[in-house]
């Protein structure tokens, strides 16, 4: 690249454009669009319910992803030993398969447990290396 490219671009970390959006400003089709359904929602709304009726897949489809949108992290309770030592986060492990397999825990839910039993596992290896290596170092404990 010769020097003349090289002088004419921004330094790292500085924007193009310093001043940008304001905060909280709207695209201009954003602020179109809520002008449009404030005028004509409830005849929009009409429309797609008829379709929906008509037998319209799509239509149906859109009006229940509205109402009963796909599911989310949900709260679940499992009876998990506290997870002090290697051993308790391995029977925690099973616990969470356990109920997996019985259909107590969905598995996105039984995995996402998991993650974060294996990041508490990982904490507890990394604490038991630390104070053996202190102890051979005869480093403070």
């Amino acid at each position: 690249m010769d020097d003349a490219k090289k002088s004419a671009r921004w330094a790292p970390g500085q924007s193009g454009n310093p001043g940008g959006r304001p905060r909280g400003a709207r695209h201009r089709s954003t602020v179109l669009l809520e002008r449009l359904m404030e005028r004509d929602a409830e005849g929009v709304v009409a429309a797609v319910i008829t379709r929906a009726l008509a037998g319209d897949v799509a239509a149906a489809k859109l009006i229940l992803d509205r109402l009963a949108p796909a599911p989310r992290d949900r709260r679940v309770m499992l009876d998990l030993p506290p997870c002090i030592d290697a051993a308790a986060v391995e029977l925690s492990q099973a616990v969470v398969i356990g109920a997996v397999a019985s259909g107590a825990l969905r598995p996105s839910e039984g995995e996402s447990i998991a993650n974060l039993l294996e990041h508490r596992r990982r904490a507890i290896e990394t604490g038991d290396l630390e104070r053996r290596i202190r102890a051979l170092e005869g480093g403070p404990l």
